[in-house]
């Protein structure tokens, strides 16, 4: 049954011979093995054209910046998965990736959206800061979040955002984006009737915009990211096990609400 109109697969990522293997047109051994970083390979990767110099700053930047975020729930369902099957470290890996959606690590695609939106409707003529206004009243109306703004911890300020801004600032990088995202965080008291700070996941896309990173690639950073974080978690998962203990405090804490049999909880 053929789905689609290609019948034949194609790439234009890899291919290899008995002596060759070349990605994106260059050779493995000769051009990129001890010549690139993983950032900038991910690049290559992802676009076919290595990086310039402020698109590597950046991109690495944000990879360091999103890499480790503490016990957040993809670590713990990451650690006690290793905990119950301590051999595949792999399937350790995937259940924390797995928890990776709209509410962890998915923010940084939809702030990318919603800042390519503004800047669209810039070009077609409307002011910088009448365009964030109307997008955060209608996300208002819609009862929506505002993706990468707002931060349980870092109410005042995300560290993180300053930094990754500067260094795209001192990278050369185009700063559009990081102008549409601070112009949202302007209007946003006025109209939700509280401060709602930039967060990384807002930085994130807004410095990665700026430098020609792809909007449809947007949630592959933190993935990529988080990626190393959960290893990291899992080497000291091995050494230091947490697993079972995560488990333990939610089965201790729990509140059960339903019904009970009679005589359930008598002394026998």
């Amino acid at each position: 049954m053929k789905i689609g109109k290609s019948t034949v697969p194609r790439t234009a990522i890899c291919t290899s011979n008995e002596h060759t293997i070349v990605v994106r047109g260059e050779d493995l051994c000769n051009d990129l093995i001890g010549h690139v970083s993983f950032g900038d390979y991910f690049f290559l990767l992802l676009t076919g054209k290595r990086p310039n110099a402020a698109c590597s700053a950046v991109l690495n930047a944000t990879l360091v910046a999103i890499a480790e975020h503490g016990l957040v729930p993809s670590v713990q369902a990451s650690r006690m998965t290793y905990a119950a099957a301590p051999d595949a470290l792999q399937g350790a890996v995937a259940a924390g990736i797995l928890g990776c959606g709209s509410v962890i690590l998915g923010a940084s695609e939809t702030a990318g959206r919603l800042f390519t939106d503004v800047a669209d409707r810039i070009d077609a003529g409307e002011a910088l800061d009448d365009v964030a206004a109307d997008v955060i009243r209608t996300l208002k109306a819609e009862r929506r979040s505002i993706p990468g703004y707002g931060h349980p911890l870092h109410k005042s300020n995300d560290p993180r955002v300053d930094r990754l801004i500067a260094v795209a600032t001192e990278a050369g990088a185009d700063l559009r984006f990081v102008r549409i995202a601070q112009a949202i965080e302007r209007v946003i008291p006025g109209i939700v009737g509280k401060e709602l700070r930039l967060n990384v996941s807002a930085a994130i896309p807004a410095v990665l915009l700026g430098v020609g990173f792809p909007v449809a690639s947007l949630r592959g950073v933190p993935i990529l990211a988080r990626t190393a974080g959960l290893i990291a978690h899992l080497a000291e998962e091995a050494e230091m096990p947490s697993g079972f203990a995560l488990s333990y405090q939610a089965t201790r804490d729990v509140q059960y609400e339903g019904q009970v049999p009679a005589g359930f909880g008598a002394s026998s």
